[in-house]
């Protein structure tokens, strides 16, 4: 199965494009940069950054930012396959619970390699996010 080992090439262009994204990142309050990308069916990859704001809750995390940036290229379901978040920091830093509620709602089994410049580590959406609040529970999507 695509991106099972953290090690594998095939998380290459994902990581090529979250660390340009990362490069991006406009984060003069915090010095806290982040950057992700995404992986759609058919090799399409969308990124995004962290965008702060003076208001910090006004801010955006890059990977709402991609995701936004993926729904206004027009891409939808079926939603991403793999999903990649770089930082500097010493330790790997996951999705915050507001960016994982967000990609859940497109894609439950995402994977997610978080990476620095030392180490990577796969995790399923799944588990960083058990029993997401999705349009299921609505009734709207299957």
């Amino acid at each position: 199965m695509p991106y099972e080992d953290a090690q594998s090439p095939e998380w290459e262009p994902l990581l090529g494009a979250a660390w340009e994204a990362w490069g991006h990142a406009y984060a003069p309050y915090s010095r806290f940069k982040v950057g992700a990308a995404l992986a759609f069916p058919g090799g399409r990859i969308v990124t995004g950054c962290n965008v702060e704001n003076a208001s910090y809750p006004v801010g955006l995390c890059a990977e709402r930012g991609a995701i936004s940036a993926a729904v206004a290229q027009g891409l939808r379901l079926p939603g991403p396959i793999a999903l990649v978040v770089v930082t500097e920091a010493e330790t790997l830093t996951p999705p915050c619970g507001a960016c994982r509620q967000v990609l859940a709602e497109f894609s439950a089994e995402l994977l997610i390699l978080l990476a620095n410049r030392r180490e990577r580590v796969i995790h399923r959406l799944g588990d960083l996010l058990p029993y997401a609040f999705t349009g299921r529970h609505l009734g709207i999507l299957d």
